[in-house]
């Protein structure tokens, strides 16, 4: 007998939402060169960091602290907020994911950009929610229509994530505080600020835990380069936070990862020579799209979106050519946007290598 799936779990289309660079690897036979499509650091983790997994390695036979106690309170220190306003998860997608539990009942409303970042759509559709999508104004989420439409729709949540994937736009902090002034009361907004330390100074607005209806999440995945560690903290009104507990799986933090985190903080220098190494590469992107006649998006991330010329069929034929030499990339796929593919920043020689690919991929694509 196979288990029965529930009527939310049949109704749901069989597809994920990324298909990672492995995935890809074994499909066409080709090892990549060049893995800058998952927004990864190539720059890797602080030397701290890699020591501190090698320490305690030995101790990986116990579990990780099921209250995560160090880690929050490190993260507590650095924010300079109380430790009941700090939880942490599985990489910001977890922590989504548990969102998505504690305020989405079926059929209730959630409002998100048209080609945002995906994966919190795959959580409110999986507890039966409904998504309710925004178009892009150009290469920014909407911020007036996003508002608008939490209101008409009595949305229970509202997604943005400032720092944009995947345009790498942002809007400012004053702008973001407007914003959540014009949502209603009783609607959650989620800010995804995982791009928040390659931002300019001006785009995050300081930190407020006293208000009920925000959620901020981050992530060590991007500048900190731990990706592989799934590590993500979310920062919001005690009350919420303390709620995480009802949902979330208690020993899910391995040790390795609890100490890497840790570690991490303990390594600003490291951070700072990341988010320098993170904005040089932006521009030598910047330079390899001008050199193919191609114009880039302007970008507070480790990626930069770059407008491939034509339509989104174009884009992906300039994907599909990359990906066959050894680069990986992926490109937004929502109408408006899909005309771009978005290449990762990464070390030079991982540059110089979409800066060879790139002009034969375009010559391949246009060639049909």
């Amino acid at each position: 007998m196979r288990p029965l799936l529930t009527a939310i779990a049949q109704g749901l289309p069989d597809t994920v939402p990324f298909t990672g660079p492995e995935a890809l690897e074994r499909r066409i036979g080709v090892p990549f060169r060049a893995r800058v499509g998952a927004n990864e650091s190539g720059f890797g983790p602080s030397p701290k960091v890699i020591e501190a997994v090698r320490a305690m390695a030995p101790d990986m036979w116990m579990y990780g602290d099921p209250e995560v106690l160090e880690l929050k309170a490190a993260l507590a220190a650095k924010l300079g907020v109380p430790l009941a306003n700090v939880a942490v998860g599985e990489g910001i997608d977890g922590l989504h994911g548990l969102i998505a539990r504690l305020v989405i009942a079926p059929g209730d409303a959630a409002v998100t950009s048209l080609g945002a970042y995906p994966t919190f759509n795959y959580h409110v559709a999986g507890f039966g929610g409904r998504i309710v999508f925004v178009p892009y104004a150009g290469y920014r989420e909407d911020l007036g229509a996003l508002a608008e439409a939490a209101r008409r729709e009595r949305a229970k949540v509202i997604y943005l994530s400032n720092p944009d994937n995947p345009m790498g736009t942002w809007w400012s902090a004053a702008e973001i505080s407007a914003f959540i002034e014009a949502v209603p009361e009783e609607t959650l907004v989620l800010l995804d600020e995982a791009y928040c330390e390659t931002a300019p100074a001006d785009t995050l607005p300081a930190l407020d835990v006293d208000q009920p209806n925000v959620i901020r999440t981050r992530t060590f995945s991007k500048a900190y380069g731990l990706a592989g560690m799934r590590i993500g903290y979310a920062i919001g009104e005690a009350g919420f936070i303390k709620a995480f507990d009802k949902v979330r799986n208690h020993f899910g933090l391995t040790r390795a990862s609890q100490a890497a985190a840790i570690a991490a903080l303990g390594d600003e220098a490291w951070l700072l020579g990341v988010v320098e190494r993170v904005a040089a590469a932006r521009q030598r992107l910047y330079g390899i799209a001008g050199e193919n006649g191609l114009a880039a998006v302007e970008s507070a991330t480790n990626f930069v979106a770059i407008d491939c010329g034509r339509d989104g069929a174009f884009a992906l034929s300039v994907l599909k050519a990359l990906e066959r030499r050894g680069v990986f990339v992926r490109k937004p796929m929502a109408p408006g946007l899909d005309q771009h593919i978005r290449i990762s920043v990464g070390p030079e020689a991982e540059m110089d290598v979409v800066a060879a690919e790139l002009p034969l991929a375009l010559r391949e694509a246009a060639a049909g």
